[in-house]
């Protein structure tokens, strides 16, 4: 009974082991063995429960079955502003540069996310600098006044970060805070190769349309919060019809928590029977475990987590790599107006449609991020050319622009209160220089991420862009040039001018697709942006 259980973990745990302790299990696999199997779970679980927002960690779903619920309470965007000078200062020195940039990065994370904690907050993604932070409502409907003390206590800790020695002077990190209260959907959707955690609704949008609004060393709020905030705290007029919060409070008023929000974990596992059939039945009870949080990561990601395991941290390194967004317009207006009887359909679209643009992503060589936010709908976010070793990541970017354009395109219509609603897309290619590391705290709430320039840029060809149309930049078309055909389709770029793109001093060129019978653009010329 034990050897045929032993046999039918084998390849179950070939995606969670390191490559030399798997091999170790097929030619060895005695009680020593097991016991640092057992020992390398238990780990992989901890680390794993850091990856994903406290409600997945200590509430996993069924791995492939969609799940889905409304949340209220209040969203927190921050973003930092001065992260470029900062890596770009530290790029030619190599790996001390990484080291260094990583340091400070932790820093600064570790600091948020433990005043995010102390004050009640979730925070359930991160987004290159930025994070997105959960209050939910309680029955004294404290979420939003919790979250304005979060915010004034961020800005007050980052005092820390104005004076910063770097090889080209002294540089500092500064950063914004939008705050809004409404009600969103979360969802659960995927398959069991690959699970992913949404946000939609008009209010996500409006939490981060406040975080856009606002000003460094400020707290901004929406509307609605500035309403319910009047009777608390004072306030400021910002940009209309946005308000910032005067932080006029003392050391005593503000305090340093609201009230303790630990990531609860599962009861450390633990071995009574150390006999191999006690040990191969436990080990068995932690891969399920580790298997359904395992889920919520791309393929690439969970290996490099498996082999550095032991280490508990992904060494940071520059890398060049291929950045696409791709905006799905539509999804986030729809979930305000489904009627209840439609919205269990709406998610399961979503789930299709998400799960088959992971697909065409995978095939192609590319990682996809979770599904986050963004100012009009949700966007993606998609990296080439790193932890495999494909050279032709740029031509593997469009490619599956192509492929994501035409599925979108040619996607069945969602039914939103009893009406057809079509769904569109907007993609932005670019290629350069990222760091590659681990976002967060070094032993709590942290993801693997990139940040550089390339990826805001990416991100802002992909605002720019028309109607399912795909826009990248010079360095994308260079790596393209020697090619004429794609999917079978033949293909040329077009050149479509010099543009200014916000944040960005110069002008930046931009090409497309050109327009074909497969898949119809609305081409946009620069002049008509």
């Amino acid at each position: 009974m034990v050897s045929n259980l032993l046999v039918n973990l084998k390849p179950k745990l070939h995606c969670l082991l390191p490559a030399q302790l798997y091999t170790t299990l097929a030619t060895n696999p005695d009680a020593d063995t097991l016991m640092g199997i057992f020992e390398h779970l238990r780990t992989l679980r901890s680390i794993l429960q850091d990856y994903l927002p406290l409600q997945i960690a200590t509430d996993p779903p069924t791995v492939g079955k969609v799940r889905y619920s409304w949340h209220k309470g209040t969203l927190l965007f921050t973003d930092l502003a001065g992260f470029t000078p900062l890596m770009e200062a530290n790029m030619n020195r190599q790996q001390e540069g990484a080291e260094m940039l990583l340091g400070i990065l932790q820093s600064y994370f570790e600091a948020m996310i433990e005043i995010v904690s102390k004050s009640g907050g979730d925070l359930l993604e991160f987004t290159g600098d930025a994070v997105l932070v959960e209050f939910r409502r309680d029955r004294a409907h404290t979420d939003l006044y919790r979250a304005i003390r979060a915010g004034l206590r961020m800005q007050r800790a980052m005092t820390e970060f104005e004076n910063i020695d770097t090889p080209n002077g002294t540089l500092s990190l500064k950063m914004r805070v939008g705050i809004h209260p409404g009600t969103f959907l979360a969802a659960d959707i995927g398959t069991p190769e690959r699970m992913m955690r949404v946000l939609l609704g008009k209010d996500v949008q409006l939490a981060k349309k406040t975080e856009g609004a606002g000003q460094v060393r400020q707290v901004c709020l929406s509307a609605a919060a500035s309403i319910r905030a009047r009777s608390q705290f004072h306030l400021k007029t910002g940009k209309s019809p946005h308000h910032f919060v005067i932080d006029d409070l003392s050391d005593k008023q503000l305090g340093e928590y609201d009230l303790a929000l630990k990531r609860r974990r599962r009861g450390r596992a633990l071995l009574f029977d150390r006999q191999i059939a006690g040990i191969t039945q436990e080990i068995e009870n932690l891969r399920g475990q580790v298997e359904t949080l395992a889920s919520y990561l791309p393929k690439p990601i969970l290996k490099l987590l498996v082999e550095n395991t032991e280490n508990r941290q992904i060494p940071p390194e520059f890398l060049n790599s291929t950045i696409m967004f791709v905006n799905l317009l539509g999804l986030s207006d729809a979930v305000d107006r489904l009627q209840p009887s439609e919205e269990e359909d709406f998610v399961k679209g979503c789930s299709h449609l998400f799960s088959q643009i992971n697909a065409i992503v995978t095939a192609e060589g590319g990682i996809m991020r979770n599904p986050t936010y963004h100012l009009d709908s949700s966007d993606i976010v998609i990296y080439f050319g790193i932890l495999n070793d494909r050279p032709d990541d740029a031509i593997g970017a469009i490619r599956a622009a192509y492929k994501i354009r035409k599925l979108i395109v040619n996607f069945p219509s969602f039914l939103v209160n009893k009406q057809l609603s079509f769904i569109a897309c907007q993609i932005g290619c670019t290629r350069g220089q990222v760091f590659a590391a681990e976002i967060g705290a070094s032993r709590g709430r942290r993801e693997f991420n990139l940040l550089s320039d390339t990826v805001n840029t990416a991100a802002r060809l992909m605002s720019y862009a028309a109607k399912n149309q795909i826009l990248f930049n010079e360095s994308v078309n260079l790596a393209l040039s020697d090619r004429n055909s794609l999917c079978g389709t033949p293909f040329q770029s077009q050149f479509l001018g010099n543009v200014s793109l916000k944040g960005k001093a110069k002008k930046t060129r931009i090409y497309t697709i050109l327009e074909d019978e497969v898949c119809p653009l609305e081409l946009r010329s620069p002049s008509n942006k």
